[in-house]
């Protein structure tokens, strides 16, 4: 890292703007909030209107013509240094995440965490991202748990990294993640290989999530004890599942029947955790999704919780919440 800013396209530092330094324990960290490039430094001052210098040794330096935005600068390093300290991320997602959150919205993100034994930990970094790791670890209070809203809310990610850390603490004796083998454009049949290798393409995004929360290695040992399954939804019908966390994916794309196949699968000692969103099916105009279905009927049952997630909670990426706006004002226009 360096002060002497080449990496960086942006406006020399105000000559005049007062100057306040912060000093952190571990130049490292401070490398990690800073980003390649100092990438995160110039999020920051393009949202806060400051200016940010690491020289090394641990230092940022901050400068602003007004108090606040200074005030403000420091409680955004100091949180995202923080994260550093507990072993937590810090990418662009977590940058927009401290940004964008006072600290009692942020507090209550950071007491939600999911710690995966020898994997990863996952914070929360939204209020309903929150809500949802509170409901999925309130294990005598939601068996079921509808996790809806729009792509890049971490649906998914949090529910297959509660079920790896369930899996790893032996809390159960399988983590099953099923997903509707739906045709986007390109016909299964036309896929080259047998069943297994056919379906195998629409389910690489939960291997991805398996592999972000256990790391390679324990998930292909796990995988290969049989205590992961993952499969197409199909592959349900006719069992029960014992003991066991049940995420069902991508659920918008489930058929009414299917849904009501697969919420009637749990056995024994299990829950299971549904995600989708509701206003993104793939299935034919002719066959109505059940997800919708699902929600309004079992709507008030206190054993099934419901987190809706909206396009405030898109932390994949910041232009992924301008396309969810974009097309639900769309949306909106061809209704009316």
């Amino acid at each position: 890292m360096t002060s002497s800013r080449k990496s960086r396209s942006r406006a020399a530092k105000p000559r005049k703007d007062p100057v306040e330094t912060l000093h952190f324990d571990d130049d490292d960290r401070v490398r990690l909030l800073a980003g390649s490039g100092d990438r995160y430094l110039i999020l920051i001052e393009e949202e806060l209107g400051v200016w940010l210098s690491a020289p090394g040794g641990g230092q940022i330096q901050i400068s602003a013509a007004e108090p606040r935005l200074r005030l403000e600068a420091k409680r955004v390093l100091n949180r995202l240094y923080g994260r550093l300290e507990q072993q937590m991320t810090c990418d662009e997602a977590d940058v927009r995440s401290v940004l964008h959150h006072d600290d009692a919205q942020a507090n209550a993100a950071d007491s939600s965490v999911i710690r995966v034994p020898r994997g990863a930990s996952f914070m929360a970094r939204t209020s309903k991202q929150a809500e949802y790791i509170r409901a999925l670890n309130d294990t005598k209070g939601s068996d079921l748990i509808f996790g809806v809203g729009p792509a890049g809310t971490g649906k998914t990610l949090l529910a297959v990294a509660y079920g790896a850390a369930q899996l790893a603490l032996k809390s159960i004796d399988r983590l099953i993640i099923t997903r509707p083998a739906v045709e986007a454009g390109e016909k299964l049949g036309f896929l080259p290989g047998d069943l297994a290798e056919k379906v195998d393409p629409y389910l690489l995004p939960v291997w991805d999530a398996l592999s972000d929360s256990l790391g390679r290695s324990q998930m292909e040992k796990l995988r290969e004890d049989k205590r992961i399954e993952v499969a197409p939804l199909a592959f349900m019908r006719g069992r029960t599942l014992n003991r066991a966390f049940v995420i069902v994916d991508e659920a918008q794309n489930a058929t009414r029947a299917q849904m009501r196949m697969v919420l009637t699968r749990l056995g024994e000692g299990s829950r299971m955790v549904v995600t989708g969103d509701p206003t993104q099916t793939d299935l034919d105009h002719r066959q109505p999704s059940g997800l919708p279905e699902a929600l309004d009927i079992l709507t008030g049952d206190k054993a099934v919780r419901m987190i809706r997630f909206d396009r405030r909670d898109v932390v994949r990426h910041d232009l992924v919440a301008r396309i969810v706006d974009a097309y639900e004002k769309r949306d909106a226009d061809d209704k009316e």
